[in-house]
């Protein structure tokens, strides 16, 4: 029998893995390192002349227009800062629709004309980029000849450095459209909706008096689970190096079911990654707050303290990338694919959203009386109006290939889009159905029967993580969101169907009768959403299978699968929605439902193709040569007159009779004639992915009865627990 060689190397490399200081502990976590290289306010205070700041930051606070001659100063001041941190290049950085962190380097250097260089960098070459615009996904909008694209500077996004061994770059975060102006990216809708929000909320500030408000903004903090094994392992799996998730290996004989990995104590190693990678987020002003063991194996979280919600979108791409990068320095994989290991708990990215300003604050804080707070109780009843109506527009917002494997199962919500609200406010919805909220459930506090121990303030209601998108006391929390995804198409989503909700109750309240109090126009409109909207509102387990029937007796939709979810994307309701307040059109949602069509059918032909290459070339030359082994030893115990067992012998040749004659049957599915992109994304999720898993079955069998020292991939065992 053969023995793997790289997967004993792996086993062997990570075994004797031994971690290196590289961070200095006494300089990593000082509050002078955070911004470190951003070009913030305060850089931008010292830099600017007073009257360039003043434009410059009123663009940046009250979405004005910058000012004609700021450009060039602005320019000038950001390229100086980038030239004394030693930067030799600048790079327009934009979220084209593969989902993923684009830029485009150039240098600062341009010829003198006398044989030498200088640094140059002008207030056109800050405010806007050409990148091929032909080589991105576009859904038809740009054909490949027709290659013309731009990247504008968003000036509400501060530029920032990115170190590398050998040198600096200046990133500037930008917006990326066609020549004919349409979105080829995820930033752009995320800018219009937050200015389609700071409008629509803005109108309903003003019914209750409020002056002089400054602008609205949405604001985020998404949750990043990951998976962190030795790179050793993951350079073995060639499933996971092209597919990002392990689409062979039988379970191990211990999992997640004693509970003890989620808030365990963190691994030596693993822990140093994560000092560098805060480090490295810092110096970009990411405010990451939290890290932790998650429930599964060698799964890890990192969360930020939440901002504005544009920022946010940009400094969680930053995330994704520092980790990715700063785990190599460990010998560490990070894996962001929402389902890497089956029988273990996914990753997700729950998305903390909220609204506000610096005047009126967050205007989802209920208070200790949320049934007296009437400003508070119409941005929630908006939120849950908006929920309601467009629960299968988030539901579609997520869906993937990768998180259909996540969705519904238990470590993440159902694809049933519902609010929780808590007890507290649940109550108060009930009590607006019957006409008026008169009370509210006290908080209270809590004694744990030591006097030592602190008396504990009690929240008014528990948390619930079965449910999608749930209330957590300030803000709501969009769980149902994808590890390996940009949150900036849900952020759009969220902030348009709340400027619609809000848009709604404030045309409602304007054309109320002059002779009607404003209480009570309010407590009508209150009434009448949480008679017409209560439906999505749900604190129970969103698990069982009572829930699944009674959201059905609702009509909340269950978009189980992508394929069922992504048509929602440009279907009558959301185009009304995005194209009511500017965000993007009927053809910019429509080439966008057609990429995540396309995006869809292309993950689950990679998949096929890895697991046809393995089979073929790792695991079915295996079993046959245990096989042959076997039979060899059958032959000779028969040959000596001995009695033979034949059982584990049967047992092996009846799986790799079975492997062949699925992977025939596999390649068979794929030989059939799909036309059209959601004919063949549905062929994709009804035929190849269940003929996918019956070949991991028998693959999986035969993991199971095969030799150990044979088998030719690093084992679940080895990859979730050697650390």
């Amino acid at each position: 029998m053969s023995v793997s060689p790289s997967r004993l190397a792996a086993i062997s490399a990570a075994n004797n893995y031994r971690t290196t200081k590289t961070v200095a502990f006494n300089e990593s976590h000082s509050a002078g390192l955070f911004g470190k290289n951003v070009f913030n306010d305060k850089i931008m205070q010292q830099r600017l002349p007073k009257a360039a700041y003043k434009s410059l930051k009123k663009t940046i606070d009250t979405g004005a227009t910058l000012e004609q001659g700021v450009l060039d100063i602005v320019a000038t001041a950001i390229k100086d800062w980038a030239l004394e941190h030693h930067a030799t290049h600048y790079a327009h950085v934009f979220q084209p629709l593969t989902g993923i962190t684009a830029e485009k380097h150039d240098s600062f250097l341009e010829p003198d004309g006398r044989g030498g260089a200088i640094a140059e960098f002008s207030g056109k070459q800050l405010a806007q980029g050409e990148p091929d615009a032909s080589s991105f996904p576009s859904g038809g909008i740009r054909a490949t000849f027709e290659a013309r694209g731009y990247t504008a500077w968003d000036v509400t996004s501060p530029c920032y450095l990115v170190e590398n061994a050998n040198g600096v770059t200046l990133c500037i975060p930008t917006a990326f459209v066609s020549w004919t102006g349409e979105a080829l990216d995820l930033k752009t809708p995320v800018l219009r909706s937050m200015k389609a929000l700071d409008e629509q909320a803005r109108r309903i500030l003003k019914l209750f008096g409020h002056q002089n408000i400054p602008m609205i903004t949405a604001t985020a903090g998404p949750e990043q689970e990951y998976f962190l094994i030795d790179r050793n392992f993951y350079l073995s799996r060639p499933d996971l190096l092209t597919a990002g998730r392990t689409l062979f290996g039988a379970r191990p004989p211990k999992g997640q079911e004693f509970e003890d990995q989620y808030f365990g104590v963190i691994p030596d190693r693993v822990l140093a990654f994560m000092h560098e990678c805060e480090a490295e987020l810092y110096k970009l002003g990411v405010p990451v707050k939290t890290r932790h063991n998650e429930v599964a194996p060698s799964q890890y979280e990192i969360a930020p303290i939440y901002e504005n919600a544009n920022i946010a979108a940009d400094h969680q791409q930053q995330v994704m990338i520092t980790l990715r990068r700063v785990a190599r320095k460990y010998g560490l994989e990070c894996l962001l694919h929402e389902k890497p290991f089956a029988g273990v708990n996914g990753s997700g990215k729950h998305l903390n959203w909220s609204l506000g300003n610096s005047a009126q604050g967050n205007l989802l804080e209920p208070g200790h009386t949320p049934h007296q707070n009437m400003q508070f109780l119409v941005f929630c009843a908006a939120v849950v109006r908006a929920v309601h109506k467009h629960g299968a527009l988030l539901r579609a917002m997520v869906a993937s290939a990768s998180n259909d494997h996540r969705l519904g199962a238990n470590e993440a919500p159902p694809a049933i889009i519902s609010i929780f609200l808590g007890e507290q406010l649940a109550d108060v919805f009930e009590q607006l159905k019957k006409g008026k909220a008169k009370s509210s459930k006290s908080a209270g506090t809590m004694h744990l029967g030591v006097d030592t121990l602190p008396l504990l303030m009690k929240d008014a209601g528990d948390r619930n993580r079965t449910s999608p998108f749930a209330f957590t006391g300030n803000k709501f929390e969009y769980r149902a969101v994808a590890a390996n995804q940009s949150i900036a198409a849900p952020l759009a989503a969220l902030n348009t169907i709340m400027a619609e909700s809000l848009d709604y109750i404030a045309t409602k309240l304007e054309k109320a009768p002059k002779s009607k109090k404003f209480e009570d126009a309010v407590q009508d409109i209150l009434t009448e959403i949480a008679r017409e909207h209560s439906a999505v509102i749900f604190n129970g387990n969103g698990y069982s299978e009572e829930w699944h029937k009674e959201a059905e007796k609702r009509g909340l939709p269950n978009l189980r699968t992508s394929v069922d979810a992504i048509p929602v994307l440009a279907a009558k309701s959301t185009v009304a929605a995005y194209e009511a307040y500017g965000i993007l059109t009927k053809r910019e949602l429509e080439a966008r439902r057609d990429i995540a069509f396309e995006q869809y059918v292309k993950a689950i032909a990679v998949e096929a193709n890895v697991v046809t290459e393995m089979v073929n070339t790792k695991f079915l030359p295996t079993a046959i040569r245990y096989q042959t082994e076997l039979a060899q030893n059958v032959a000779a115990l028969r040959a000596a007159g001995a009695k033979a067992d034949t059982g584990l012998l049967d047992k092996v040749t009846g799986l790799v009779d079975k492997l062949t004659a699925e992977l025939a049957k596999l390649e068979e599915i794929r030989a059939d004639h799909v036309s059209g992109l959601e004919a063949e994304a549905a062929h994709m999720c009804h035929e190849v992915l269940p003929q996918l898993l019956a070949i991991r079955k028998a693959v999986d069998a035969l993991e199971a009865v095969c030799p150990d020292e044979s088998w030719p991939l690093p084992t679940y065992e080895e990859m979730l627990f050697i650390k």
